[in-house]
């Protein structure tokens, strides 16, 4: 699969759609390039678990990090 892409006077490019689609990635997503000297490759950076980007979707309100979530545990256990 063969694509062109047009480089703005930011050196910003805009991922062809079925580009895209085949790197399995969306807004917000990271690609990586890499180059051997001739040629350059595009791949995705992938997160160390599928589900990371999701962590802490399912706690509304309570904030992250550690000391917040003792804080919440002692709140919650009446301490």
């Amino acid at each position: 699969m063969e694509r062109q892409a047009r480089i703005t006077s930011k050196g910003q490019i805009t991922v062809p759609r079925d580009i895209r689609r085949a790197l399995g990635v969306r807004a917000g997503d990271s690609l990586l390039f890499e180059s051997d000297g001739s040629d350059v490759r595009v791949r995705p950076v992938r997160a160390r678990s599928r589900f990371e980007k999701y962590q802490g979707i399912g706690n509304p309100g309570l904030p992250s990090g550690r000391k917040a979530l003792r804080r919440w545990f002692r709140e919650m256990r009446g301490k």
